[in-house]
């Protein structure tokens, strides 16, 4: 099996998922690049994740009263799914649809907007923005329970036309105004938050109420709007149908797409590309995405770790490597704590904008963190994707020379694309304990650790902390 047919499938997993280990890798090379795309497209096909085991075993993971619960819910989730790309679209979501518990005070809430995601992440972005706007976290989140038909609030109106669909420069103050108009009777029940006209939220002592999305037609300002040059009497959904069809919108979209999936640097052509499969398809992201993964843009050489992992991919992708956290245990929160430490507080972004992500990911206190977390996992032998790792490394000879070792170590792990700076650091480090022997020579615990040494060292270099 040709090292360039898995490092191009590592490079699909790494984008379209959060890695995968050497025996995944094979097997999608074994059906084929589209076929494996194509699987991806399609998460309703694989089984989903037992989540009665993890309720059982994480009594705070099923309540998700509490904030580091949920970060570390979603955690397991990511871990072990057998849906990578509904994950990452999922995460993808919650980065352009920032919505913070800080504000919220409702952990619950912002993992039901996540769930959302999941559902319509893969579907039609017409649909999303829809489910979105009746999303009870972004309904509170961005102020629309105050959003009254004698008292409009502008705030999710504006945030909708220039965070989440069309981007400054392709609306005035005068459409907002209207479609904050179109929101208004647009509510949550179960709160009293701020002029909520619902029942009381209640924290004690079993947690929060699930809030839940209610129309106030008595609320609805149901009087003629002029909103992107139509006029009529908009309600909500009206105004999404207008923003949906808008050439703004497919470019704002396959934007966003591109510098999540492909590079933080745009390319003008590329991006048109996607967004003409937007419109040809109606918003279907589905289609965008199968368009995306099969470019040539995408599978090129210069889009090869050519984005830096966010915290949350480089933690969860190398648990998913090391075989850890595959069982329910109080440690996982420990994990997503790792995450928030490396400047990504999952479930709570520091703002509307979401997180600067590239190179803001790394300054020298971040660097340390992801490197000692990554080494951590890597270098405990009792992992079960460690003992793959050193299986690998052992069935490539009794006695390995410290490059043949480095290239079979970098093999072990699916890292088949490295710097020769970085490739010779490592042989260098192998090279002070000379050649690696398993026969009677050697000592299988001597070479074991040595190995897990080595492991540890490619998850702290440059190109693992590349996507």
């Amino acid at each position: 099996m040709a090292n360039a047919e898995l490092a191009l499938m590592a490079h699909l997993m790494r984008r379209a998922g959060f890695g995968a280990t050497r025996d995944e890798l094979e097997t999608c090379v074994e059906q084929g690049y589209e076929a494996t795309v194509e699987q991806l497209l399609h998460p309703e096909l694989a089984p989903v994740l037992d989540e009665d085991l993890l309720r059982r075993y994480h009594v705070d993971q099923n309540s998700l009263m509490l904030i580091e619960s949920s970060q570390a819910y979603w955690l397991y989730r990511i871990i072990n799914t057998q849906r990578p790309l509904e994950e990452k679209m999922a995460l993808f979501w919650h980065s352009l649809f920032a919505t913070a518990y800080g504000k919220l005070n409702h952990a619950k809430a912002v993992v039901n907007q996540t769930n959302t995601f999941r559902r319509c992440g893969l579907g039609d972005f017409r649909n999303l923005l829809l489910e979105l706007s009746r999303d009870p976290a972004m309904i509170f989140w961005l102020d629309n329970k105050d959003n009254h038909k004698d008292a409009p609030n502008e705030n999710y109106g504006r945030e909708l036309l220039e965070l989440f669909s069309m981007g400054i420069g392709n609306y005035t103050e005068d459409d907002v105004k209207a479609c904050a108009r179109a929101f208004t009777g647009w509510t949550i029940a179960n709160a009293d938050y701020m002029s909520v006209r619902a029942s009381r939220d209640s924290i004690w002592p079993h947690g929060r109420l699930d809030w839940q999305f209610q129309y106030l037609p008595e609320d609805h300002d149901d009087t003629d709007k002029t909103f992107l040059g139509h006029t009529g009497p908009f309600n909500g959904e009206d105004v999404i149908d207008i923003i949906c069809r808008q050439p703004a919108t497919a470019w704002f979209v396959a934007s966003r797409l591109y510098g999540f999936f492909v590079s933080d640097t745009p390319n003008e052509a590329s991006i048109q590309y996607l967004a003409d499969r937007f419109v040809e398809t109606d918003g279907d992201i589905r289609q965008v995405m199968r368009a995306l993964f099969l470019s040539d843009f995408f599978r090129g050489d210069e889009a090869r770790l050519a984005k830096v992992k966010s915290p949350t991919e480089i933690v969860a992708g190398t648990a998913r490597l090391a075989g850890s956290h595959q069982f329910p245990d109080w440690t996982i929160v420990n994990l997503a704590m790792d995450v928030s430490f490396m400047g990504q507080e999952i479930l709570n972004p520091p703002t509307v904008e979401g997180w600067h992500t590239g190179r803001e990911w790394i300054d020298t206190g971040n660097l340390v963190e992801r490197v000692n977390a990554s080494s951590l996992e890597m270098g405990n032998l009792g992992q079960p994707g460690v003992q793959a790792a050193l299986r690998r490394v052992r069935a490539a000879g009794d006695a390995l020379a410290p490059e043949q070792l480095v290239d079979a170590c970098l093999e072990a792990v699916g890292q088949f694309e490295v710097a020769q700076a970085t490739r010779e650091s490592l042989v260098s480090h192998a090279a002070k304990d000379g050649v690696l022997e398993f026969g009677e020579r050697g000592s299988a615990d001597c070479a074991e650790s040595r190995i897990a040494e080595l492991l540890q060292l490619i998850v702290a270099t440059r190109e693992y902390q590349l996507a």
